[in-house]
């Protein structure tokens, strides 16, 4: 009888263990947090002040995950394209789409090379998003 009582304990403690979901398996985990608006607050690299790189207004990129989409706007032209991105990565490699008007300064230069040399993505609990390369955070960004 203890033997029956025993099988049967772990007979029901494997079948629940095989049917529990692990924590993040609900959704896209990364990737559903990065829907949304972000607005540019930190970028690597330039020797000029961020505030003097984007004097007039920042620039944001917006994440449809449903669509797998990005827009957003360098601080002067408009872009767009489709999003290659998992829980964890993320590519800007390929061609998207941007307006072509004259901008002054080197801002947008400088943000459209560093978004292709982002890989990694990382989100905070305070809601700032983290560009990178390699495990360097090279571009960081606040929810709107």
């Amino acid at each position: 009888m203890n033997r029956l009582m025993l099988l049967l304990l772990v007979a029901v403690g494997s079948l629940t263990a095989c049917t529990t979901m692990k924590p993040g398996s609900i959704g896209n985990g990364g990737l559903s947090q990065l829907g949304g608006t972000w607005e540019l607050n930190y970028i690597s690299g330039p020797r000029i002040a961020f505030n003097g790189l984007y004097p007039g207004k920042k620039p944001f990129i917006k994440f449809d995950i449903a669509d797998k989409r990005f827009s957003g706007n360098t601080s002067c032209n408009s872009f767009s394209g489709q999003l290659v991105a998992d829980d964890t990565t993320i590519n800007f490699t390929q061609p998207f789409v941007m307006t072509k008007m004259a901008c002054p300064g080197e801002g947008e230069t400088i943000f459209v090379e560093m978004l292709k040399k982002a890989s990694t993505y990382a989100i905070t609990s305070d809601s700032t998003l983290n560009f990178m390369m390699g495990d360097i955070a090279i571009m960081r960004f606040h929810k709107k």
